[in-house]
């Protein structure tokens, strides 16, 4: 493989690892503020607008910005009574990986990018806050995650293509 190439997917893939790693973080983040919520509702009754937002922003924070690190490290969904099959060779593996990516997860990424853009822009150009009273502020940055989350996943999509294509064409060379 190209030294070039290897050190774009090595830096794509480093920068999705940092994230991932630090991203997962959050989890036990939302885990302590859910025990904390339930602990001042249910002993003291008293509860908070802004704690249940922020519990529900940080599970999109962990959905959205993990699904890259998600798919480094392929633990996504994938119809794997084929994939996994004996039967199935690292090239054919290596092909169903690149044609998925190219029509399934590029497409979807583009879309929700797209179609999720004009909704993040209104809500800085309008500084969207939470409509509840008590709620928290600065909505926007939440809803920007999904640009940042989906940007990254086709980012990690491309690493895959380029690996894949060198196990095409190592297999292919031999």
């Amino acid at each position: 493989m190209n030294l070039s190439i290897q050190g774009f997917i090595h830096g794509i893939e480093l920068f999705i690892e940092k994230t991932g790693r630090a991203i997962s973080w959050l989890v036990l983040a939302l885990v302590i503020l859910i025990c904390y919520d339930v602990a001042m509702r249910y002993l003291f009754q008293q509860g908070s607008v802004a704690l249940q937002e922020l519990e529900w922003h940080l599970f999109a924070l962990i959905f959205l910005l993990g699904g890259a690190y998600t798919l480094k490290h392929d633990d996504h969904v994938r119809v794997d009574i084929f994939y996994q099959s004996r039967y199935l060779s690292d090239h054919g593996r290596a092909w169903i990986s690149i044609i998925g990516t190219v029509l399934f997860l590029f497409p979807f990424c583009l879309l929700i990018f797209i179609t999720s853009w004009p909704f993040v822009e209104n809500a800085f150009l309008y500084n969207e806050g939470s409509p509840d009273p008590g709620g928290l502020p600065y909505r926007y940055l939440l809803k920007s995650a999904i640009l940042i989350g989906f940007a990254m996943l086709m980012l990690q999509g491309i690493a895959e293509i380029l690996k894949n294509v060198h196990i095409l064409r190592h297999k292919e060379s031999h």
